[in-house]
């Protein structure tokens, strides 16, 4: 299954001369000395806007089921069933980033999630963050598909 579109534009879309995509800013130092916590501050938001994107792609648009579909991929219960996917296909770069996210002190209690399961979301969100900007985009799109993996576009009249 393919997420994205070859050619990496949408039919009719403005090219971005720039070639700089989505990174208009550079971090302040190498994502390498970064805070964990704050790589998955930025991972959180680019791995919900590359869901939301997904989810875009697929026929059903009513706000109700994007927002459900949404939350079914970014919760911290179902960002860590999908890190527990991961883990096999994680070089050992990214384990480390996975691990230092995992670990990382990130303030009070959690919420509405049980705190295992938000301490692998806060890795898998610390790893998403680095690739970005590192702007391994492939690398991105290859670990996506996992959690795309073997969902069935909905039909027409299903929308």
């Amino acid at each position: 299954m393919t997420v994205r579109q070859t050619g990496g534009e949408h039919a009719g879309a403005a090219p971005d001369e720039s070639g700089r995509g989505l990174w208009h800013y550079d971090p302040g130092k190498p994502p390498e000395h970064m805070n964990p916590v704050a790589l998955a501050y930025l991972g959180d938001a680019v791995f919900e806007l590359l869901v939301r994107q997904y989810l875009l792609s697929r026929a059903n648009h009513r706000l109700h089921e994007l927002h459900r579909q949404a939350t079914s991929y970014v919760s911290a219960k179902a960002q860590a069933e999908l890190l527990r996917r991961w883990q096999p296909l994680l070089t050992e770069e990214e384990a480390d980033l996975v691990r230092r996210g995992r670990n990382a002190k990130s303030g009070g209690p959690t919420k509405n999630a049980d705190p295992a399961a938000y301490r692998l979301a806060t890795g898998l969100e610390c790893l998403v963050g680095y690739l970005y900007y590192h702007k391994r985009s492939e690398r991105l799109h290859e670990l996506l598909e996992l959690a795309f993996a073997g969902e069935q576009p909905e039909k027409e009249d299903e929308r």
